[in-house]
């Protein structure tokens, strides 16, 4: 099975790994490919991540993308206008005016963690229905769990939940990742696998969390990278 995943951080973006220790470990844990998640900075930024991507891809024999991580409405305009510039856009979730604008950008790919610092998932069944339209996956964060106490993990579990039922009930994209800032925080796909069923997933959509919904993604980037596309979801014949 061709097992990603989509959003790892590297001490480029205030992570503790580097690039090749990641992906090492990613390989050894069995993924096909990975997801840089990063900050957007700059163009010249951009160019360097570009590079020490393509140098660890070689080295480590593991397919690398590079993800840009909007934190805010101002930074998701400016990575949306650079679009064809990099593989994945991720927004980040918790604050709910940045899940209504993930879940209603059809240039986003995935929302993180939307219940992230909330009393609530972040969700209903109106953001759900936005993001089944535009194709924004809902990502499942295994480091909130990882990371979580004892009296906020259940809640956190709970909440995730919720999304998953919103999420199958109005067909929109679940993705599993890790969110692992360190190499030491990767888990494996049947690790990651076993926990979303604990959410509400049957071990065979877990799998397609892992595997087919980020494989849509990877595809989805390289076609907005061609000169096909036109508009997010139009494409010449």
């Amino acid at each position: 099975m061709r097992a990603f995943d989509l959003h790892v951080h590297s001490a480029f973006s205030g992570g503790q790994s580097s690039l090749e220790q990641l992906a090492s470990t990613a390989k050894e844990l069995g993924y096909t490919g990975i997801c840089f998640a990063e900050y957007f900075q700059n163009e010249n930024q951009l160019k360097k991540l570009k590079e020490e991507i393509a140098k660890a891809s070689r080295n480590v024999g593991i397919e690398i993308y590079l993800g840009f991580e909007a934190r805010n409405p101002n930074e998701l305009h400016k990575l949306v206008e650079r679009r064809r510039m990099f593989d994945i856009l991720l927004v980040q979730g918790g604050d709910l005016k940045m899940n209504r604008l993930a879940c209603e950008t059809p240039e986003v790919d995935i929302l993180t963690h939307p219940e992230n610092n909330r009393n609530d998932s972040g969700l209903n069944h109106i953001l759900v229905k936005e993001a089944a339209k535009n194709n924004v996956a809902i990502e499942i964060n295994f480091r909130e769990i990882l990371l979580a106490s004892k009296r906020t993990r259940n809640s956190i579990m709970r909440h995730m939940s919720q999304n998953v039922k919103l999420a199958k009930k109005f067909h929109a994209p679940i993705i599993l990742c890790s969110g692992g800032i360190s190499h030491w925080e990767l888990k494996s796909h049947e690790v990651m696998a076993s926990m979303a069923n604990q959410l509400g997933l049957e071990l065979n959509e877990a799998k397609d969390d892992i595997s087919e919904i980020p494989g849509d993604i990877i595809k989805q980037s390289k076609e907005r990278k061609s000169e096909k596309w036109v508009l997010p979801g139009v494409k010449i014949k």
